[in-house]
């Protein structure tokens, strides 16, 4: 999750302070349509797993809980 969150804070210089896995990363424009692309190839990366996109939501990426319930869950 770390690399996550650090990916989080390149992309957002302005945020400041640890990301709560609560929170809602699209509402809170922490993730957005140009960097969307990006962060399932970071997920993959991590993940060691090709992400269908036809058998995801957007709530699967919507938290950084349910990412790392959803992607990363069995990554070593």
């Amino acid at each position: 999750m770390e690399r996550i969150a650090a990916w989080l804070h390149e992309k957002n210089p302005g945020l400041d302070g640890p990301i709560d896995t609560d929170e809602d990363l699209i509402e809170a424009r922490l993730i957005d349509s140009m960097d969307f692309l990006e962060f399932i190839d970071l997920l993959e990366e991590l993940s060691g797993t090709s992400i269908d996109l036809q058998e995801v939501t957007i709530d699967d990426f919507r938290t950084l809980g349910r990412v790392r319930e959803r992607f990363l869950s069995t990554a070593g």
